[in-house]
């Protein structure tokens, strides 16, 4: 009988392929804890280092709420700043509040290793061969690369619908049918097929929104609870969001566009930032020139790869004369506060268009 019971930190929506491939593979139970929410900051801020910034403290939130439910085996994954380091510390901090759990650390050489997630699988599920591995690989990257699509195109699109609260129906329908445990590459074609089809049968708005760009520090603009819902609240504003910033990116395209991203920015730039800081600079300076209302850059407390951003983006924004508001998260943030910054960052928007 296989009593392994394994769990994972949250990042939005992303534990609903997380989930299903880690199910697959092992064969073991799953443990989910809650979407994070203010009693998971709390909780992980408690045990926490008070420096260390926000992903952490989520992730030990994370973890602890999974173990207090029953989970014996915790996976740590994702790299490319602090963030690969930080297996050992949470192993640490977990096991001196009493936990009993074997923790698999999925980083090699700061990134994320699919030949470590097999042996560790092949270890809990000896039957596991690397034919079902593979079947299993692509079914997941299939599930992240079309919740991202539709995500991307809510972002961009939502305020122009007629019918707003449709597509987070539609997208809400495709969420519970990836979250299946038995899907097959047909079924997973199919179910984005139809979800694409009657999204674009919703009838559009004739206005003319404003446009926001959005870039930082990855688990702070990917998350909701992270970042207070900023998408959501930016929306409601009347905008349209551009963030470029996602599982598919990360996983699947963002080592194939470094070079590119580093000619771009080369007035800016001349060596990588580190984690996603060089990805801001070019995503900022591209839409600069593409008649962007303003930029939104946020990240967690403290992260340094977009701190080192920050003066080339100021530089951007002046010369280009676009707007630009920063937000830095440490899960205490007031949202009062987050308000009435979003509020005055409008107020900008405004100003400078009535210059023109």
């Amino acid at each position: 009988m296989n009593n392994n019971k394994i769990a994972f930190p949250h990042i939005s929506s992303y534990y609903i392929p997380i989930k299903y491939i880690i199910k697959k593979i092992t064969k073991a139970d799953i443990i989910i804890p809650k979407l994070n929410n203010e009693e998971t900051i709390q909780i992980g801020s408690r045990y926490s280092p008070c420096d260390i910034c926000m992903p952490f403290k989520y992730n030990v939130g994370n973890y602890i709420d999974a173990l207090n439910k029953g989970a014996n085996i915790l996976i740590q994954a994702g790299g490319g700043c602090r963030y690969g380091y930080y297996a050992e510390l949470e192993e640490q901090i977990l096991r001196e509040l009493g936990y009993n759990f074997n923790f698999i650390n999925l980083i090699k050489d700061n990134h994320i290793s699919l030949i470590k997630l097999y042996k560790e699988a092949k270890k809990i599920n000896n039957k596991l061969n690397v034919f079902q591995y593979i079947y299993y690989l692509l079914q997941v990257f299939l599930i992240i690369i079309y919740l991202d699509n539709i995500n991307r195109y809510k972002r961009e699109n939502k305020v122009l619908l007629q019918k707003e609260n449709e597509i987070e129906l539609l997208l809400n329908k495709l969420k519970k049918i990836y979250s299946s445990d038995n899907l097959t590459i047909y079924k997973i074609l199919k179910a984005y097929q139809i979800t694409k089809k009657n999204i674009k049968k919703i009838s559009k708005k004739n206005i003319n929104p404003t446009k926001i760009l959005i870039i930082g520090e990855l688990y702070t603009i990917m998350d909701e609870a992270a970042n207070h819902n900023l998408e959501e609240t930016l929306i409601k504003n009347g905008s349209i969001i551009y963030r470029y910033t996602d599982l598919t990116y990360l996983l699947l395209k963002k080592r194939f566009v470094q070079k590119k991203i580093l000619f771009y920015s080369r007035k800016y730039i001349k060596y990588n930032l580190g984690a996603d800081g060089a990805e801001s600079v070019y995503h900022a300076l591209k839409h600069s020139k593409n008649s962007i209302d303003g930029i939104i850059h946020i990240k967690s407390y403290g992260c340094v790869p977009e701190l080192n951003a920050i003066p080339v983006l100021n530089r951007i924004s002046e010369e280009y004369k676009v707007p630009i508001m920063y937000l830095s998260f440490d899960g205490e943030n007031n949202i009062a506060n987050i308000d009435t910054k979003i509020e005055a960052f409008y107020d900008m928007i405004k100003s400078k268009k009535q210059i023109k």
